[in-house]
């Protein structure tokens, strides 16, 4: 209440910045990067939007009965530097990056970006706490080989992760997969890879309650990992993303799913292809920014 939420320095939440507290418990940090798109480009912008979105956020958070500014030191640590025209000297810089934000096992928040970052973001995860579970929203497998002889882009760094034994195979899941692909192979490869998918079609049959005790069932007791693509959320809520698909879930579903895994040991996680060129009203950023606050509530409240 000392400075209008339209003022001042547009941090994560209005939270301070690294260089202002002598310690702190969880990171937010961005990582600029979107050279890895496979069509609309624009998501480089993600984070200072989602930071925007933001400032509405307050420090109570009723629906899980928790404080989190207050139970912990949150940062925003700024963005991660990284080379536009180089995929592979980026994703070295991303985990160079993230490795000090992580230190001892700090939880941290990845505002992306296009899903290309999500790799070296795992890579940095395992140096400190080895294979994870991975719980990951998304219209899309992205676990794909190649685009266009291409090994890391948006479309396959899952494939890389666990062909790198990043993930703990078997208990990894993709949530909110629907649309068209290249083949039924498509399917049969990212089970090969240990994945099984929760469709977004099993919404209308099991219910969140039901794909809350999938998730929770499928990685048991493992550290875990969170991914959101913006794009698992329906164009008519989240607009402003590079590849977007008709039927996704709606912003209150994906809450009450990420609120019922609350208990989970999050060690990390990422909110990546917000593209703001392509947003109405900041729709996109709005819900990308309480997608953030119910992870970070999660980090600083629940088992690690």
């Amino acid at each position: 209440m000392q400075a209008p939420r339209y003022a001042g320095l547009t941090t994560f939440a209005r939270l301070p910045r690294l260089e202002d507290v002598e310690t702190y418990d969880v990171a937010v940090v961005g990582l600029p990067f979107d050279s890895g798109v496979t069509y609309r480009p624009g998501a480089r912008f993600g984070p200072s939007h989602i930071r925007q979105a933001s400032r509405l956020l307050r420090p109570y958070n009723p629906a899980l009965d928790a404080e989190p500014f207050r139970e912990a030191q949150v940062v925003d640590a700024g963005d991660i530097v990284c080379n536009p025209f180089d995929i592979t000297e980026a994703l070295q810089q991303i985990e160079r990056g993230l490795l000090p934000l992580i230190g001892d096992g700090r939880p941290v928040l990845v505002l992306g970006g296009d899903h290309t970052v999500a790799l070296p973001a795992l890579r940095a995860i395992n140096s400190v706490h080895g294979p994870v579970a991975l719980v990951h929203f998304d219209a899309h497998l992205d676990t794909w080989d190649t685009y266009f002889g291409a090994p890391c882009t948006h479309g396959t760094p899952f494939r890389r992760a666990s062909e790198e034994g990043l993930l703990v195979k078997g208990n990894s899941a993709h949530v909110g997969i629907r649309g068209s692909l290249y083949d039924r192979k498509d399917l049969l490869d990212d089970a090969d890879l240990g994945f099984t998918i929760v469709h977004c079609r099993d919404i209308e049959r099991i219910g969140v309650e039901g794909i809350i005790q999938r998730v929770l069932d499928r990685v048991g007791d493992a550290s875990v990992y969170v991914s959101i693509d913006i794009d698992v959320l329906d164009p008519a809520f989240a607009p402003a993303t590079g590849t977007p698909e008709g039927g996704g879930m709606t912003t209150r579903e994906l809450l009450a799913v990420l609120r019922g895994m609350s208990e989970l040991p999050l060690v990390g996680a990422d909110i990546v292809e917000v593209a703001p060129a392509y947003d109405h009203a900041e729709i996109t950023a709005v819900a990308a920014a309480n997608l953030a606050y119910e992870l970070v509530t999660i980090m600083t409240t629940g088992k690690r």
